[in-house]
């Protein structure tokens, strides 16, 4: 399975956000989409990744407050990424790796979409959930012995 199934099945919605912009307005912007991350983009091109991990980070680096900082303060300016060919193992083993819960999926340097820890794992337990389903089909239909040789 690779990560262009994944994005076949969720959709192209893609929510962003600029270095310069405010990081409360970035915040809002999460809460009122209930999405857990912002990719940062500038001059068409990805240069970061917001998630709540870093809004809680810099709150608590500004002791309790977001105030006046700018997503460029707060993001991670240097996101794990992946293509649509790449193999969803790969992409686990990846975001494992890094702790990384959200994955911009670039094609060159274009923006495909974004996977996360989520979309991965319930791909991975669909498969699983189809996989089983044809298997016990398979044993259910199972010629039994008598079936299989003919009586003489």
């Amino acid at each position: 399975m690779k990560v262009s199934d994944i994005l076949r099945v969720k959709g192209n919605t893609l929510y962003t956000s600029t270095p310069d912009e405010p990081l409360a307005r970035a915040v809002e912007l999460m809460a009122e989409k209930d999405i857990g991350s912002l990719v940062v983009m500038e001059h068409g091109d990805l240069v970061g990744m917001l998630t709540f991990r870093e809004v809680i980070q810099t709150i608590v680096q500004n002791g309790g407050i977001v105030g006046g900082t700018l997503v460029r303060k707060a993001m991670d300016d240097a996101p794990l990424t992946c293509t649509a060919e790449t193999e969803l193992d790969e992409v686990r083993r990846m975001m494992l790796e890094r702790h990384a819960r959200y994955m911009p999926v670039m094609d060159k340097r274009m923006l495909m979409g974004v996977i996360s820890l989520y979309d991965v794992a319930k791909a991975v337990v669909d498969s699983q959930n189809f996989e089983n389903k044809m298997l016990k089909a398979y044993i259910r239909d199972w010629p039994s012995e008598e079936e299989e040789s003919p009586k003489l």
